[in-house]
C-alpha cells in the first residue's frame, strides 16, 4: 500500500469513527451519581433500583459496567434506576449500605433489598442480582 493511500484510509476511518461509536454510547445506561433524594423517590415509587459501589481504577468494576450496560439496554430494565457510589470519595455512603469493598452491586425493588454481590465478574451472577430487582 502506498503511503498516500494509507493516509487516505486513516483519514476515512477517522471521519467515520464518531458514527461507529455513537450506537454503543447511546446504549450505555444512565448511571447517576448517588443522590439521596432521587434514591428515596425511586424506592417510594416502588421502582427497581441498583446501587453500585464503583472505583474508576477497579478492573472488576469495569467488567461489571459491561454487564450493567448490556442489561440496561433491554426493555425489561427501562424503569431501573442505577446509582453509582464512588468508593474513593463517598466512604460514609457505601458504609451506610453495608458494603465493604468497591465492586459491590446491591439491587432493590422499592424499599426491599432483593440481592447483592461483591467483587464478582461472572456475567450470569451479576445479571442475576440485577434481575432480582425486577422479578
Amino acid at each position: 500500500m502506498r503511503p498516500t493511500s494509507s493516509l487516505a484510509l486513516l483519514a476515512a476511518l477517522a471521519a467515520t469513527y464518531p458514527a461507529l461509536v455513537a450506537p454503543a454510547a447511546a446504549a450505555m445506561p444512565v448511571v447517576q451519581s448517588f443522590d439521596q433524594a432521587a434514591f428515596d423517590a425511586a424506592q417510594k415509587a416502588g421502582k427497581p433500583v441498583l446501587v453500585w459501589v464503583h472505583a474508576p481504577w477497579c478492573p472488576v468494576c469495569r467488567q461489571q459496567q459491561k454487564t450493567i450496560a448490556r442489561l440496561m439496554a433491554r426493555p425489561a430494565y427501562r424503569d431501573m434506576q442505577v446509582f453509582r457510589i464512588d468508593y474513593d470519595t463517598q466512604k460514609p455512603l457505601w458504609q451506610k449500605f453495608g458494603a465493604t469493598m468497591q465492586s459491590t452491586v446491591i439491587a432493590f425493588h422499592g424499599k426491599r433489598e432483593t440481592a447483592r454481590i461483591a467483587h464478582e465478574t461472572d456475567d450470569a451472577k451479576v445479571a442475576a442480582v440485577i434481575h432480582s430487582a425486577i422479578a
